[in-house]
């Protein structure tokens, strides 16, 4: 029976705040703090156990061999060469597996098979050398050719960010979609992460219907603000976009496109007037997982942080006293992730499958989730100083961490 999956990203025992990533305005506010591992990893699993809870499948995806040591030689270089080069080795960014990849369910494809195709990432260093990890990962949890297809990255320089800036739209996980690719042009200052000819390429290889596929232009004025992603001002879950007004460049145009394609299409937009850009970026209101429930009712899982802002609070207190499609919150514990730039949804990668077809040892229950949060206690560093980075101290210490993980999940990767 196909049902959604989130595929979460266990924080990696590097996780460092090294201000690498150009437009995330989280990233550069907190470059040079100390980060906590352990303390992002247990949260994140906390998140992953608040999911179970609620009758929602989860999996796991994995940190990567940090330091990358052959991509460090690609560059004639090693952890001893001067900033920034030995963070972005170090990096822990695979933790927002949004960016892992772009999925297209069975139902929406040409060949019935459920297809991936890993994210690129070229815009970023640092992200630019995930992908090989990341596919190494994809296909051994998604190995079945009866119902998966996981394809290589779209080349360079045509710019793929995975999920995060992909949404699809359908009446029930069995029936066909309508998938919305967004890209972007430009974002004042900032680089636009997803290209259109990227996002094309992947809807071809996807053998996606073209006339239930809609490419989409994100705002100029989003990216600027720091929606460095779609999905930091826009989720979308069965019938249901959940929007900042100033989400896409079009926006009568792409909600017009998207009400004729999607019978009972429901929109909750979020108005400029009660929630500016900057608040709901601050906040991370749309960086939510906006899931349905075994009950077949709709809810977001929201950051903390998002408690803290007036204006978000106020919204979100008056649109559950309303009539609209979502009627429950859930708030997690994300802080760690979040001042790096990544919230409830970066953390995630949505998978729509049968889990019988997943291979097991990337699905987790409540026991599950207990022995990796005993691996987390024992192994990952409390703190990291960012003169820490490059010590061959820490570096010991986090290969032997991640070592640790793959024994106790008999993966070897």
């Amino acid at each position: 029976m196909l049902r959604e999956i989130n595929f979460d990203g266990i924080v990696g025992p590097t996780h460092n705040y090294a201000g690498l990533s150009l437009g995330n305005l989280a990233s550069a506010r907190n470059a040079g703090r100390i980060s906590r591992p352990r303390a992002a990893a247990l949260q994140g699993l906390a998140k992953m156990r608040a999911n179970l809870a609620l009758g929602l499948a989860q999996g796991i995806l994995l940190p990567h061999v940090r330091p990358h040591r052959h991509w460090l030689q690609t560059l004639s270089a090693d952890m001893h060469t001067p900033p920034p080069v030995p963070a972005w080795a170090m990096s822990a960014a695979a933790m927002w597996t949004a960016n892992a990849a772009t999925v297209s369910p069975a139902p929406d494809t040409a060949d019935g098979r459920c297809h991936l195709t890993v994210a690129n990432l070229v815009t970023m260093p640092h992200r630019s050398h995930e992908w090989p990890g990341t596919l190494a990962q994809l296909r051994i949890a998604f190995s079945d050719p009866a119902h998966f297809t996981v394809h290589d990255p779209v080349p360079a320089p045509f710019g793929d960010e995975g999920a995060a800036n992909h949404m699809r739209f359908a009446s029930g996980y069995d029936a066909p979609g309508v998938e919305v690719f967004v890209f972007g042009d430009r974002g004042g200052p900032f680089p636009a992460r997803q290209s259109r000819v990227g996002s094309e390429a992947v809807a071809r290889r996807h053998g996606l219907d073209p006339s239930r596929t809609l490419m989409v232009r994100q705002s100029e004025a989003a990216i600027a603000a720091g929606a460095f992603h779609n999905d930091v001002v826009a989720v979308a879950d069965g019938r249901t976009l959940f929007a900042h007004e100033q989400a896409f460049e079009d926006r009568a145009g792409t909600l017009d496109a998207i009400a004729a394609l999607v019978p009972g299409f429901e929109l909750v937009e979020v108005p400029a007037a009660e929630v500016s850009l900057a608040d709901a970026i601050r906040s991370y209101l749309f960086n939510a997982q906006l899931v349905t429930l075994p009950d077949c009712s709709q809810a977001l899982i929201l950051p903390t942080d998002a408690r803290e802002v007036p204006s978000v609070a106020g919204w979100v207190e008056r649109n559950l006293s309303g009539n609209g499609p979502i009627r429950r919150v859930h708030y997690v514990d994300v802080r760690e992730s979040m001042a790096n730039g990544g919230g409830p949804a970066c953390l995630r990668l949505r998978v729509v499958a049968d889990p019988a077809t997943v291979d097991r040892r990337f699905l987790v229950d409540d026991a599950r989730i207990a022995m990796i949060e005993g691996v987390v206690a024992r192994h990952w560093p409390e703190e990291i100083g960012p003169a820490e980075i490059a010590s061959p101290h820490l570096i010991d210490r986090v290969e032997g961490a991640r070592a640790a993980l793959m024994t106790a999940l008999d993966l070897d990767l």
